[in-house]
């Protein structure tokens, strides 16, 4: 079978689909098949792959969609199926199906939410609340646009129960259309990271006498980093919060930790290299996600495997991956009080921190590369009419 995979990232930059395209890319390449990737990355020819990326530079929106659109037209010819990993999907799935190829697509957001919430068109309120609220024009365009795009697919996978049912019932595709499958683990296996905190703070130049509270995201307004510096203020001086990852919010949340006098114990790491990302989540004592939003997130599964104690807001599909008082702590959305005390809680209880994490370690079978990317290989395999 001939596979083109788009994704909006792809290593060096971070973000979900920067780890699983790669992933993916070489698993159906070891099973067979033939596969090449579009995508958008700061590297115009990334390298180290078994199979061909289509690098489309960064830049202004418009101008890069359209890029991809063209891209994608050119090379979906001659290719048995196009699997999208992109919420803004109109271009992408319209050169599928003008090519004439069959299209499935990747559910990893509710995309009209994600792009009402950046554009200020639905007053900051999150996708819970928007998926029961009628709203002005431009978001019923919005979802027009991505249902017609979600029709043209032949089928869509969600990475959680939460995004099937806000297809199902919130945009009435057929549930049959609509298949979960996990996220999976992508990462170095587990006992090639450093076996210990010490090791691992060795390795990275950290000091092990600090006690560290990690996130791993991408710097965008709903994933609340903003609240974990709030936390952050109501923490012991010997805690310190390391940030990795870049975007839009980068400056503003450099200031406001600044302005809370966090100092040293707020250190912006800029986007971190893939490899080294196993290391920090070995030295860290608590790993906090503290979004509005997440559809799967790659980065509480690789924690897990990885065995670090987590703090997470209990929206969208995180409890699907942290069971809040089994895997971690789930707590409320914007309420870094409540952050504040579930990290104390960890930072205090070394015992704890092992139980939970020890717990996530044994879970973690669910997520693996095997078992979810087998069930993609067969929706793949049955869109494609093979």
């Amino acid at each position: 079978m001939r596979v083109l995979i788009t994704s909006p990232v792809f290593p060096p930059d971070l973000g979900g689909p920067s780890v699983y395209v790669p992933s993916f890319g070489r698993f159906m390449v070891e099973r067979g098949h033939h596969v090449e990737v579009v995508a958008f990355c700061s590297d115009p020819e990334p390298k180290g792959y078994p199979f061909t990326i289509h690098a489309i530079s960064r830049g202004r929106l418009a101008v890069r969609y359209l890029k991809a659109f063209v891209e994608v037209w050119k090379r979906a010819k001659g290719m048995d199926v196009v699997y999208v990993q992109e919420h803004l999907a109109l271009l992408h799935v319209l050169a599928a199906k003008l090519r004439g190829v069959p299209c499935v697509i990747r559910i990893m957001v509710d995309g009209a939410w994600e792009i009402s919430h950046r554009k200020g068109w639905i007053d900051g309120d999150n996708i819970v609340v928007f998926e029961t609220k009628t709203y002005g024009f431009k978001v019923k365009l919005t979802r027009f646009l991505q249902k017609r795009w979600w029709n043209w697919c032949t089928r869509l996978i969600s990475c959680s129960e939460f995004l099937r049912q806000i297809c199902v019932q919130r945009y009435g595709l057929p549930g049959d259309k609509v298949v979960k499958i996990f996220n999976a683990y992508h990462g170095q296996p587990p006992d090639e990271a450093p076996a210990t905190r010490e090791l691992a703070c060795e390795q990275l130049g950290l000091d092990p006498s600090k006690r560290y509270v990690l996130t791993i995201c991408r710097l965008m307004v709903w994933k609340g980093v903003d609240g974990i510096l709030r936390a952050m203020r109501e923490l012991p001086d010997d805690a310190v919060l390391l940030i990795a990852g870049d975007g839009d919010m980068e400056e503003e949340w450099k200031r406001l930790a600044g302005e809370l006098g966090l100092g040293d114990r707020a250190r912006f790491l800029g986007n971190v290299p893939h490899a080294q990302i196993p290391a920090y989540i070995r030295a860290a004592d608590v790993f906090v996600l503290n979004s509005e939003y997440e559809g799967l997130s790659h980065t509480l599964i690789e924690v897990a495997a990885l065995g670090t104690a987590t703090v997470c807001t209990g929206v969208c599909g995180n409890p699907e991956v942290v069971e809040d008082g089994v895997h971690g702590f789930c707590v409320p959305p914007k309420d870094h009080v409540a952050l504040a005390d579930a990290i104390g809680k960890l930072l205090a209880d070394k015992e704890l921190r092992e139980q939970f994490a020890a717990r996530a370690r044994a879970d973690s079978g669910r997520f693996s590369r095997e078992e979810t990317f087998a069930r993609v290989e067969q929706v793949l395999t049955e869109a494609a009419g093979r």
